[in-house]
């Protein structure tokens, strides 16, 4: 009887042993932008935070700077389940989805509470659209408001002519065409090659981008601050991934999400300050485009909002309906 207990004991600790180990899940998350870039280290937290909390259940991983996946190659990966959970730009994906572009579009949200209203606005659609595709959103978080940065001074429409321009989604690309740019679609992570070597010499992106990179170091010596848009990273999981995890997992993921997001909303806003300051500090010329300029601007950002809203169908008009 003795022996018979020892043995019935011995295959109760294999099971829960078992159990155990089938129930704990490592996440990879892929994350394009440095460990410093305040989206990563954002990310970094979460991470931690899910790690230490869920009791072992689940432990995620981060790889900042593009080392598990390139950024143009993050959204494919945690689709295929390459990567369980990832960080994407999301107007980077408008063949994707069109409403992934909708923060993107020029002059539609130039303040950080317009940015909020429209991502309100947009969530609902985006979400279904992602889950439709296999995948769980679980939170976004803006960039600072996109300024124009250029080794020449812009005075006139005429300065833009020909400018060599680093795009990065097809919203940049098409500014450029308006304005009589020329556009090389370039990531994040080779700017400051593409300035150094003269292949761009302009480009609408993040004060914070420009800081990171020190920009400056490669001639660029301009930023109007125009505030064209507010773009933003989303936080992605593979839906397959996601289902293995029990509900209480599943919430505790979703509630550190919420997190999450509302501290990366704060840390932009504070870039949105400090990263300015810092471009001035480091002697570049920061100010605004005259009114003519800004005037040219906010047509092409019009124009560019009529080509959306019907690329992005009915889908698209119920977003911009519920944003007015």
């Amino acid at each position: 009887m003795k022996m018979f207990n020892k043995i019935l004991a011995t295959i109760s600790m294999l099971v829960l042993t078992t159990n155990i180990a089938f129930s704990a899940e490592k996440w990879d998350m892929a994350l394009a932008y440095g460990a410093s870039n305040f989206h990563s280290a954002n990310a970094t937290e979460f991470a931690k935070n899910v790690s230490e909390k869920s009791g072992g259940k689940l432990t995620i991983v981060t790889h900042p700077g593009g080392s598990l996946f390139k950024g143009g190659e993050i959204f494919r990966a945690v689709r295929t389940g390459q990567a369980q959970i990832g960080e994407r730009f999301m107007s980077a994906l408008g063949k994707e989805d069109p409403l992934l572009e909708v923060d993107s579009q020029p002059f539609l949200a130039t303040s950080y509470s317009d940015a909020m209203k429209l991502y309100k606005a947009s969530k609902p659609e985006i979400v279904k659209g992602l889950d439709a595709k296999g995948l769980v959103f679980l939170y976004a978080v803006p960039w600072p408001a996109q300024g124009l940065y250029s080794k020449k001074e812009i005075s006139s429409v005429a300065d833009l002519k020909g400018l060599k321009f680093r795009a990065y989604n097809s919203a940049t690309i098409r500014i450029a065409e308006l304005t009589g740019m020329a556009p090389t679609k370039i990531e994040a992570a080779e700017i400051s090659q593409a300035f150094s070597t003269g292949a761009v010499e302009s480009m609408i992106t993040s004060p914070t981008t420009g800081k990171n990179s020190k920009i400056w170091e490669n001639g660029v010596k301009y930023f109007y601050d125009i505030a064209a848009w507010f773009p933003k990273n989303m936080v992605i999981v593979n839906k397959d991934a996601w289902n293995k995890l029990d509900a209480d997992t599943q919430k505790l993921v979703m509630k550190e999400a919420v997190l999450a997001e509302r501290k990366g909303w704060a840390l932009s806003k504070k870039g949105n300050v400090a990263d300015k300051k810092a471009l001035a500090n480091a002697g570049m010329v920061v100010g605004k485009v005259n009114s003519s300029l800004q005037s040219h601007f906010e047509k092409v950002g019009e124009t560019m909002a009529k080509e959306w809203s019907q690329k992005a169908g009915s889908r698209g008009a119920t977003v911009l309906s519920s944003y007015k």
